[in-house]
């Protein structure tokens, strides 16, 4: 069955990087359109950003230019580097994955950015 799991987050400074890692399993990887989205507390999941199976990349803009999406098919694992953090970056980081018409998502991981 498809699985999902992040890592990486934890609690950073205002200006400060992470890197966020979901391994993902039961599907063919490499083939697949992978996307992080966010939640905020109180507010609704919003769409970060997404790879394609080719490595084209797309970011909502409030984060274009801050943060990466990468992804290593050997190791069917993507990543969001994260980089100038700040108070609104806080939220719940998740992984999805369009399978088979099926949206599949990991339980999180979440970023505080905190001083």
């Amino acid at each position: 069955q498809v699985q999902l799991e992040e890592s990486g987050g934890g609690l950073v400074q205002p200006g400060g990087s992470l890197r966020l890692s979901c391994a993902a399993s039961g599907f063919i990887f490499s083939l697949n359109v992978m996307a992080w989205y966010r939640q905020a507390p109180g507010k609704q999941r919003e769409w970060v950003a997404t790879i394609t199976n080719d490595g084209s990349t797309r970011y909502r803009g409030s984060v274009k230019g801050r943060f990466t999406i990468s992804r290593d098919n050997a190791k069917k694992t993507m990543y969001l580097q994260m980089n100038s953090l700040n108070a609104e970056d806080t939220a719940v980081y998740y992984c999805n994955a369009p399978v088979s018409g099926t949206n599949y998502w990991g339980k999180g991981t979440l970023v505080t950015v905190s001083s």
